[in-house]
C-alpha cells in the first residue's frame, strides 16, 4: 500500500543531483547592520549579537538567505499542505485519559492558578554596552607584519 501511494513522487525526483554556481554579484547586497537595525531584531528575536561576531554571523546568514532571489518561482502555485491531494482522515476526540492535571503542570517551569506562565516576548531587553565595530587591533597587526 505505501509503494503504491509513493511511487508516483519517485519521476519527480532527479536522477542526478543538479549544482548550478550562484553569482554572487547578481544578489542583493547585504544592507548596512546599523546599531538601531541590530537592536531592533534583538528585541524581536529575543537573541542578542553581543559582539562583532555575531553581527558577522548576522551578515553571513543574510548572504545565504539571498540566495533564494536566484530560484525561479515562475508557473509555481503556492502550496498550502504537502498532504493537499490526499484525504485526510481524522480520527474522533474521544478522553482516553484523564485526571492527570498535575502531572501536566509539573512540567512547567512556572505557574500561575493551575496555568502555565509563558516567557514574555513583548518585553524589550535590556540596553547594555556592546562592540559592535570591527577589531581595530587586528588590522593594525597585519599593516604592521606587511612592512
Amino acid at each position: 500500500m505505501i509503494h503504491r501511494s509513493t511511487s508516483f513522487l519517485l519521476s519527480f525526483v532527479p536522477s542526478a543531483p543538479s549544482w548550478t554556481t550562484i553569482d554572487e554579484n547578481k544578489l542583493p547586497k547585504v544592507p548596512e547592520l546599523t546599531t538601531d537595525v541590530i537592536e531592533l531584531l534583538e528585541r524581536l528575536s529575543l537573541v542578542e549579537f553581543n559582539n562583532k561576531a555575531g553581527v558577522d554571523r548576522l551578515t553571513k546568514v543574510i548572504q545565504s538567505v539571498n540566495r533564494l532571489y536566484t530560484v525561479d518561482t515562475d508557473g509555481v502555485e503556492p502550496l498550502d499542505t504537502v498532504l493537499e491531494d490526499r484525504v485526510l482522515h481524522l480520527r474522533d476526540d474521544d478522553v482516553t485519559d484523564g485526571n492527570c492535571r498535575k502531572d501536566i503542570i509539573s512540567n512547567a517551569t512556572k505557574t500561575v492558578e493551575d496555568y502555565f506562565v509563558a516567557p514574555p516576548g513583548n518585553i524589550p531587553l535590556m540596553k547594555i554596552e556592546r562592540d559592535y565595530k570591527p577589531d581595530t587591533k587586528s588590522d593594525s597587526t597585519e599593516s604592521d607584519s606587511a612592512t
